[in-house]
């Protein structure tokens, strides 16, 4: 039995997949709420927004991510960072999961990865669980209903988290799985509930497939200046760095938080809703995402809630300090109806510095941008990813290394090359610490980081004085209007200066040892940017 609007010629059937239970396709948001419901996968929470736990699973497991070793990708895939699976390996994998999947009912959503349709990817999404369904569908893009019927997938993704992985016989690591077929279109997800696996897949296969056509994927959020798409701006960081808070400024036009290309026609978002992080969350802080926690379809995922009034606790962590809601762009007022944009005038790097040495804004040559966004230094925050407990500094190059098939140096040129094209403007804004490191210091203040990046984006900050760091050569403000100047000289805020010298070369070195892996494959400036 099936229901919901579908190609009638694209079936599951049609794709070799048989002797299901019910199959759901395309459900709108009642009808996946009212499904899952009636399965108990979670509960109806104020205004309509949708509650569930991932069980043990609350983030993402990277090293459970596996390419599929085929001549066709052998030579272009960054084995050293993308864990190999053999051909047999996932051919028994795949048989196991559908003779795994008999008999149980199942949820189709056909989907769109790109908001430049001439660039796009249409993905078909099979999940056993019909919040995951919900899910999905917030993040990637919703053809329109009409277009359904000739809908044909260039890939699917089969999630099901009560299948256990094999690792004798698949070819894995553990019994949690996420495996890319690029021969056979296919991706496998089984053994975690986390929904964030769902999303980073799709990303992950246009992070592989767009750099041939000269199109730049991006783990990254994106803004426009209200009324002028040309005056563009992009946020790169990995999670916890505030790409979401950051982008969703309400006097900028939001085009998406998380994932972007980036073409000869200019920005577009990969996806159609966003992921925010809600511990902490609040509504003098950050109205707009406040919101959408308490509207219709909104899935709210880990976090802890008060079981008479359903009122959310956002400061519990208890259950993950990744908690986090899941919701379509358009519940965020001033987000582009188009989600694309011009070609970026401004760059930023988000890093979360655990040692507290970055300065909170920096401004880069376009040799250095290269530098640090192949360097990717950030801090792992709590909940990110499996068994993170406190900030641990990290090198993740791109700002996404979990999710980049190719070499870093492929993304890096790319970048550098339409850095150039364009004349974008490059910062390093730090989110993370200062007045001395993690368990020391504090939190850069948001209200400071917000005036500086307005100061960068509205192109005040050009004018102002520059000093240039000893550590790292960039060049950092003395004086911006509204920040605190002991701020933007992070010596001054230690109560050791000397420890603060000596955390500083500690972390020089650090970059210095990391970025030696790709001294072989960058250009002498580069080299020459690496340390002042």
């Amino acid at each position: 039995m099936t229901s919901g609007r579908v190609n009638p010629n694209f079936k599951l059937e049609d794709q070799g997949i048989t002797g299901l239970g019910n199959v759901s396709y395309n459900l709108m948001e009642p009808a996946l709420i009212q499904a899952a419901l009636q399965r108990n996968e979670g509960t109806l929470g104020n205004g309509g927004a949708f509650l569930v736990t991932t069980g043990k699973f609350t983030g993402r497991s990277p090293k459970d991510k596996h390419v599929v070793m085929t001549p066709s990708v052998a030579d272009t895939i960054w084995w050293d960072n993308n864990a190999e699976m053999s051909v047999e390996g996932f051919d028994a994998l795949y048989e196991d999961m559908l003779a795994h999947m008999k008999g149980r009912d199942y949820f189709v959503q056909d989907l769109v990865g790109g908001a430049d349709p001439e660039h796009a990817i249409n993905v078909r999404m099979v999940t056993e669980l019909a919040w995951h369904n919900l899910f999905i569908r917030h993040l990637l893009r919703r053809p329109e209903r009409s277009e359904l019927d000739g809908f044909l997938a260039d890939f699917t993704v089969i999630n099901c988290p009560s299948f256990q992985a094999d690792p004798a016989k698949h070819n894995c690591r553990s019994e949690t799985v996420i495996a890319m077929n690029f021969d056979r279109k296919l991706i496998l997800i089984g053994g975690t509930e986390y929904a964030g696996e769902n999303k980073k897949s799709v990303f992950s296969l246009l992070n592989y497939l767009l750099p041939e056509k000269g199109i730049m994927p991006m783990h990254c959020s994106a803004n426009h200046a209200i009324g002028n798409p040309v005056d563009s701006a992009i946020f790169f960081g990995l999670s916890g760095t505030g790409k979401t808070t950051l982008s969703a400024d309400p006097s900028r036009t939001l085009i998406g938080d998380d994932e972007h290309g980036w073409s000869d026609n200019g920005t577009f978002n990969f996806e159609g809703g966003c992921y925010a992080k809600t511990i902490n969350l609040s509504a003098e802080a950050e109205p707009e995402i406040y919101a959408t926690t308490s509207k219709f379809g909104t899935v709210i995922e880990n976090m802890v809630f008060d079981e008479e009034t359903f009122e959310l606790d956002y400061e519990d962590s208890s259950l993950t300090q990744n908690m986090r809601c899941a919701y379509p762009l358009n519940y965020i007022s001033n987000a582009s109806e188009t989600a694309t944009g011009g070609h970026p005038k401004n760059i930023i790097l988000l890093t979360c510095d655990a040692y507290g040495v970055l300065p909170p804004i920096a401004r880069l040559t376009p040799a250095q941008a290269m530098y640090h966004f192949l360097s990717g230094f950030t801090s792992k925050t709590p909940g990110t990813e499996r068994g993170v407990v406190e900030p641990e500094p990290t090198f993740s190059t791109c700002f996404g290394a979990p999710f980049m098939p190719r070499r870093p140096e492929v993304y890096g040129n790319l970048l550098r090359k339409k850095i150039g094209q364009h004349g974008a403007t490059c910062w390093l804004v730090n989110t993370g610490w200062t007045g001395g490191a993690y368990g020391t210091g504090k939190r850069m203040p948001i209200k400071a980081t917000r005036g500086l990046l307005t100061a960068a984006l509205e192109g005040s900050l050009n004018d102002a004085t520059f000093r240039k760091d000893e550590n790292f050569g960039f060049e950092v403000p003395v004086t911006v209007a509204g920040v605190d100047a002991s701020l933007l000289d992070p010596r001054s805020t230690w109560a050791d200066a000397q420890a603060y010298d000596a955390q500083a070369q500690k972390l020089v070195k650090m970059f210095s040892a990391n970025f030696e892996q790709y001294l072989p494959f960058i250009d002498d400036d580069v080299k020459a940017a690496a340390i002042g």
